[in-house]
C-alpha cells in the first residue's frame, strides 16, 4: 500500500511513520504545500496513493483546502470512487468543528490528537485497508 502523511508536527509524523510502516510504503509531507506536490507527482505517474493521513492545520495550505484539491485532482485524472484515496484527518480536540466540513469535502475518517494506536487500527480495520486480523 502507497502511504502518504501530511502533518507538520513531528511527534505525530513519527507516530504515524512507525505505526503505519507495517502496512506500506510511507512518504511524508510537513505541510500541505508539499503534500499537494506528492499527490501530483502520483496520480502522473499513475501510482496514486491509497492512503492519505492528513492533519487539518498547517502552514501554507490548511488540510480541509488540501483535501478539496486531492479531490479535484482525482476527478481531474479521472481516478474510479473505489481507487480514490482513503483520507483520514488528524485533528486536535479544539478543531472537531472542522470535521464535518472534512466529510461534506469527502474525507473517510477522522483521528482525533493525540493519536493512539487502538483508534488509528480501527479506522484501518473500518475503512477496510487492513484485515481485521492484523494487529498493532
Amino acid at each position: 500500500m502507497k502511504i502518504l502523511i501530511v502533518e507538520d508536527d513531528l511527534p505525530s509524523r513519527l507516530f504515524l511513520s512507525k505505526l503505519l510502516l507495517r502496512y506500506g510504503s510511507c512518504d511524508v509531507a510537513v505541510d500541505g504545500l508539499d503534500a499537494l506536490d506528492a499527490v501530483l507527482l502520483s496520480l502522473e505517474q499513475n501510482k496514486p496513493y491509497q492512503l492519505i493521513c492528513l492533519d487539518i492545520m498547517m502552514p501554507k495550505i490548511d488540510g480541509l483546502s488540501l483535501l478539496k484539491s486531492i479531490r479535484d485532482m482525482e476527478e481531474q485524472y479521472q481516478i474510479p470512487q473505489e481507487q480514490k484515496a482513503k483520507i483520514i484527518m488528524t485533528t486536535a480536540m479544539s478543531e472537531v468543528e472542522h470535521v464535518q466540513v472534512a466529510f461534506d469535502i469527502g474525507c473517510d475518517a477522522y483521528a482525533a490528537k493525540p493519536l493512539d494506536t487502538t483508534g488509528l487500527i480501527e479506522a484501518l480495520k473500518n475503512l477496510r485497508i487492513i484485515e481485521p486480523d492484523n494487529r498493532s
